[in-house]
């Protein structure tokens, strides 16, 4: 497995994943050809500093993998940077064989590479199988997160 920057290429493999469970069906728009509206938000993560759009890819070049980190610079903490992680998606054939592991440990490094002082993510209450897996990880659920859709 390597790791590496999201490519304008990977947006279709990339939504093909994010659509690929019970409750991303539900949101997402897989299609070909692919709404424009995924090339648009692709175009603003990349000129974004802050985000990171990155795939992991087999020995073919083939995505298996995606995650999106953000990094918050803010006042408390004095000045701290918090890390994000969103969006993590494994493809369907490479799950179960330590892909989503992987991811994090690398997200994790990468995070205090760019001096965050916390990674965060935040999952559907709808998914125990994943909150069991990120507390196996040494996440914890610390805050109650609340949220308001339009």
């Amino acid at each position: 497995m390597k790791f590496r920057k999201a490519s304008i290429k990977d947006v279709p493999n990339i939504v093909q994943m994010i659509a690929d469970d019970a409750l991303g069906s539900t949101r997402e728009k897989y299609t070909i050809p692919l709404p424009q509206t995924y090339y648009d938000a692709y175009e603003r993560i990349d000129s974004d500093q802050n985000q990171e759009l990155t795939v992991v890819v087999n020995e073919k070049d083939e995505v298996i993998g995606v995650f999106q980190m953000t990094f918050i610079p803010y006042l408390t903490y004095q000045g701290g940077v918090r890390a994000q992680i969103e969006g993590v998606r494994v493809h369907k054939s490479y799950r179960n064989q330590g892909v989503g592991k992987t991811i994090f440990q690398w997200a994790i490094q990468r995070a205090k590479e760019r001096n965050a002082h916390l990674l965060q993510l935040t999952t559907d209450k709808k998914r125990p199988d994943a909150i069991r897996f990120y507390e196996s990880l040494g996440f914890k659920a610390s805050h109650e997160g609340m949220k308001m859709h339009f």
